[in-house]
């Protein structure tokens, strides 16, 4: 075994791992020396923003984090974990994997999937769902195609092999994300209550192995380099630095771990996700003011001669640390053998608070693991923050327009169905199962997923994930508003009872005083919905750095929601179900074309102010609207969302033929037909039910209006289209089928 040269640390060498000349003097002064390259290797991972997240910690505590409903606090264990009731959770998390997925989509995509289905079901959840929200420029380039179908099958890939069910997600498509596509993956698991295991070590003299995969040269500074930087022309260099996946060991992976928590030999276990083994070391000692003493040489590698700082850097995936309570080894090999996962033992638990690293007989690191971690000596920074300028041009007042007449609105209303952001995903998909495991009630293509809990008949859940960014992207704190809003209403419009949200916020340079600022706009509207949604946040991502020397990403933080649902039998789809139904809107009609579908396709441009939404009027629908599907009341829901009004009744047209005449008794311009107002929802209802339900809206004080009747073959509005269902399906289906499997449109 070659003996590695250590190279001389100065501060030079720590600014090219990423870190600062002051964070190098900090480092310094906790360890009253000069670190080693290894040693410096690790603070470098840990204190970056991916894993220490320095420069957003104190905007996320102004989130509301706690709940009735929450059996762990946010951040406390790797995803939050939601009571459902009779002894059971639900944890579930969203994470992002932008850049690698910029670098390598496949494998960055993939590996997205495997790290967040490890992070839920190290706490003993066993994975029911996953879902994703994608972001990529314009598909009308080789290279943003060669991306879109590098993700889709990286995402199929796994979740396929590995076997849980992709039952819904977002795809957006807009220039800024040409260079940097927003890759966010969120899993949803089931759990005992009485059973989950925690991300903590504990007991000095306990064992603590290596469970899974051997550990290679892939993803060394994945975490840290990767979700640091802006991508400029090396990128195409950086492959080294993406992990690569394996879905196959990752299930035998899941098993070993379910079953070691239910023996009951499980002290701590936690993901070797961002980091490696340094991140899993030292945030499961610091928890505890524990310590480990790790010997590297008896860590599996697939690669020969590796140095102590690449094996406490790699990210290669389906791996596990796990502490082991003392005398329970056998029983713990037993399991793993059973699966056929690596099993090894790399050190034990100290009292000494101190993460001690070997390698070749020789101490390579010695470091208190509180200085590693968040909320322990991890520096945390204020930034500073200015309101772009480029909101000065955005935020005009926008031409109303005229009045439409049916050619023209029909030929709007068909461009809208055939722009690839509101189009089918169906070329997307397909290529995922999303009925493995048979859980699946309502999958992608409705206002939320639906999954089933056998455990408990008759309950189920709702998921979603929702962001609309060029609301952010003109307003901020308005555009965060509406994303957990959306993502409630989403829940709601199944007859789901909204809960909680994990989130993911993806944002370019938290240097720049106005991504800084976006950035906190944002947060502090997320928050707010959150309080008065009562939607608490449990955990989620930062992932700053989302752009290149052409293109900053517009300021994205994408919601995960979960929905509870107590009667099964209760729930509705966003089609139409029969003829003879009222088509009713519920909520409030605004006209307002800022920051629409429509202005982009038919104006081409991104302008005016995020849709206007008031948090009060958006409980009192969401809490009617839910109290109308439980009370079996309604048939249909669908929010309407980019394209507005006349969009969202061709969608609830196209999954099952059947259309619809109605009226609208206010103005036909634009704003009203395809502006993008919150706090609506489209229901139908059965004529016989109308009465109660105007009784409810009237108790709540919520305006409802009568739209027209479901029936036909044809989508009839009054004065504004007269078009055949089959021509609504053929625009809204051809889109992606023929720009990315070049087929003609």
């Amino acid at each position: 075994m070659t003996q590695h040269k250590e190279i001389v640390v100065t501060v030079d060498v720590a600014k090219e791992l990423g870190l600062t000349a002051e964070e190098f003097e900090r480092i310094c002064s906790v360890l009253g020396r000069t670190p080693s390259y290894t040693e410096l290797g690790v603070y470098s991972v840990m204190w970056s923003e991916h894993c220490s997240y320095k420069n957003s910690i104190l905007q996320l505590k102004t989130l509301p984090r706690t709940g009735e409903r929450m059996l762990v606090a946010a951040g406390e264990e790797n995803a939050g974990v939601i009571d459902i009731g009779d002894g059971f959770g639900i944890a579930f998390k969203i994470e992002s994997h932008n850049h690698p997925s910029a670098v390598e989509p496949f494998q960055g995509a993939a590996t997205g999937v495997g790290g967040i289905l490890r992070d839920i079901f190290t706490m003993g959840a066993r994975p029911i769902a996953a879902l994703n929200s994608l972001r990529f420029g314009e598909p009308d380039t080789e290279r943003t195609k060669y991306l879109i179908k590098g993700v889709v099958h990286g995402i199929g890939h796994y979740g396929n092999c590995f076997g849980v069910p992709t039952v819904a997600g977002e795809v957006y498509f807009d220039r800024c994300y040409t260079d940097n596509p927003l890759v966010n993956a969120m899993a949803v698991g089931l759990l005992r209550a009485d059973r989950m295991a925690s991300a903590s070590a504990k007991g000095p003299g306990n064992p603590v192995f290596i469970m899974g995969s051997s550990t290679g040269r892939d993803g060394i500074h994945g975490a840290s380099l990767l979700a640091s930087r802006e991508f400029d022309e090396l990128t195409e260099n950086m492959r080294p630095t993406v992990q690569v996946g394996d879905p196959f060991a990752e299930k035998l992976l899941l098993e070993a771990s379910l079953e070691l928590i239910d023996a009951g030999v499980v002290v701590g276990m936690q993901d070797m996700g961002a980091a490696g083994i340094s991140c899993s070391t030292s945030e499961m000692s610091a928890k505890n003011g524990v310590g480990m003493r790790i010997d590297l040489d008896k860590v599996p590698l697939r690669e020969a001669d590796m140095s102590a700082y690449e094996i406490m850097l790699s990210e290669s995936q389906e791996r596990m640390l796990v502490v082991v309570e003392k005398g329970k080894e056998a029983a713990a090999i037993a399991v793993c053998e059973k699966w056929d996962v690596p099993f090894v033992q790399i050190g034990e638990v100290t009292d000494t608070g101190r993460i001690e690293i070997f390698r070749q007989g020789v101490q390579v690191a010695d470091l208190p693991a509180i200085s590693l971690v968040l909320g322990g000596e991890a520096p945390v920074y204020v930034r500073d923050q200015q309101e772009p300028e480029y909101l000065q041009f955005t935020r005009k007042p926008l031409d109303r327009g005229g009045i439409l007449h049916e050619a023209e609105c029909t030929d709007v209303l068909l461009k809208l169905l055939a722009s690839p952001t509101i189009a089918s995903k169906r070329w997307i998909y397909e290529q995922y199962d999303s009925q493995v495991g048979t859980n699946t009630v309502q999958r992608s293509g409705s206002d939320a997923a639906v999954i089933r809990i056998k455990e408990l008949p008759g309950k189920a859940i709702a998921v979603t994930t929702d962001c609309n960014s060029r609301y952010t992207y003109l307003n901020p704190l308005r555009g965060g508003m509406i994303a957990v809003a959306e993502a409630a209403r989403n829940c709601v419009c199944v007859g789901a009872e909204p809960v909680a949200i994990t989130n993911c916020l993806n944002f370019g340079n938290p240097y720049d005083p106005e991504v800084y600022w976006q950035f906190a706009q944002a947060i502090k509207g997320m928050g707010d919905a959150c309080r008065a949604l009562n939607t608490p946040v449990t955990g989620g991502n930062v992932s700053f750095h989302n752009e290149s020397q052409q293109h900053a990403v517009f300021p994205t933080p994408t919601i995960g929601m979960l929905g509870l649902i107590d009667d099964l039998s209760k729930t509705v789809g966003n089609g139409f179900v029969a003829g003879g139904q009222t088509v009713v809107l519920i909520g409030w009609q605004r006209e307002e074309l800022g920051g629409s579908e429509y202005l982009k396709v038919m104006k081409g441009k991104i302008l005016g102010d995020a849709p206007f939404i008031d948090l009060d009027e958006e409980v009192r629908l969401q809490r009617t609207v839910l109290a109308v599907i439980r009370s079996g009341l309604i048939t249909a829901a669908h929010d309407p969302s980019e394209g507005g009004l006349l969009v969202a009744l061709a969608e609830m047209c196209l999954s099952t033929g059947i259309g619809a005449t109605c009226a609208f008794d206010f103005d036909h311009h634009p704003g009203s037909v395809f502006g993008e107002s919150q706090s609506r929802i489209i229901v139908t209802c059965d004529p016989s039910n109308l009465a109660a339900l105007q009784a409810s809206c009237e108790a709540a004080n919520v305006p409802m209006q009568v739209l027209g009747t479901t029936g036909g073959t044809t989508l009839s509005v009054d004065g504004l289209v007269n078009v055949d269902v089959a021509t609504l399906v053929a625009a809204f289906e051809r889109t992606l089928p023929s720009l990315l499997n070049d087929q003609p449109a």
